[in-house]
């Protein structure tokens, strides 16, 4: 048993030092401006299961270098997947979504389910469950001051403060369920064709919908065979075939 877990720690460490030899090749062929071979780099080491955000992002400036919009796009919400707090990832999203050519604008959506997203939706939902663990060990702290408080003035303000701390711990916890629920339901992909026809029904001789162009972000509702339902920040649905989009879930 031992030795089986000496042969895995040793491969294990054997695979992270390749992986970071790879890593590191790749940011010096970047650095020297040879962005396609850098890519290729980044790549083998995503497909060495090997992901994180750094590569993730790394690899979108890469494309971008090289005027590549769908994957550069794509490589920078797969970074904001693993990482929802990277700034230069969502900044350098921003400058890759201003070369796609559609201009699809979002249609302000209304109800309590989406005032309660805009609250919440400001935290990802990891941020939600940090707080929470913030404020357990606040109130731990609180009870413990409760307890060796020495006059009933202190303990009452003991008392009140352990009140704030459950209630945001609780408004924390629901909070993180409520927009992990949210993200759950969402399935983004990104348009790697070129430009493509999106289908009114998933068959190709039914009617054009509306065209796409590379670069742009949809939601995939629903499969039927090689076609998926997509649906558009401005509401818009349509039907466009697998190959044409990848999904970053």
């Amino acid at each position: 048993m031992k030795k089986l877990i000496y042969i895995l720690i040793t491969i294990l460490l054997t695979q992270a030092t390749v992986a970071q030899g790879a890593f590191e090749k790749a940011n010096a062929l970047y650095r020297k401006g040879n962005y396609a071979d850098a890519a290729q780099e980044y790549e083998s080491i995503l497909k060495g299961k090997k992901e994180s955000a750094e590569v993730y992002f790394n690899l979108g400036n890469a494309y971008y270098k090289m005027g590549k919009i769908a994957p550069s796009v794509y490589n920078f919400e797969k970074a904001l997947q693993l990482d929802p707090n990277n700034k230069d990832a969502q900044i350098n999203l921003g400058y890759a979504k201003k070369m796609t050519i559609d201009n699809i604008k979002e249609v302000p959506k209304v109800g309590f389910s989406k005032m309660l997203y805009n609250l919440t939706g400001t935290y990802h939902y990891n941020t939600w469950a940090w707080i929470a663990v913030g404020f357990a060990f606040a109130f731990l702290a609180m009870f413990i001051g409760y307890y060796f408080a020495g006059s009933t003035l202190i303990k009452r303000v003991f008392f009140f403060a352990m009140f704030v701390m459950l209630l945001v711990i609780v408004i924390s916890v629901l909070s993180a369920v409520f927009v992990k629920s949210v993200e759950n339901n969402q399935h983004p992909a990104i348009v790697f064709a070129e430009v493509i026809a999106v289908k009114s029904e998933p068959s190709q001789n039914s009617e054009d919908a509306f065209v796409l162009h590379e670069g742009t972000k949809v939601n995939v509702l629903e499969t039927v065979d090689n076609w998926k339902k997509i649906e558009l920040a401005d509401d818009s649905v349509g039907w466009i075939e697998s190959s044409a989009i990848k999904e970053v879930k």
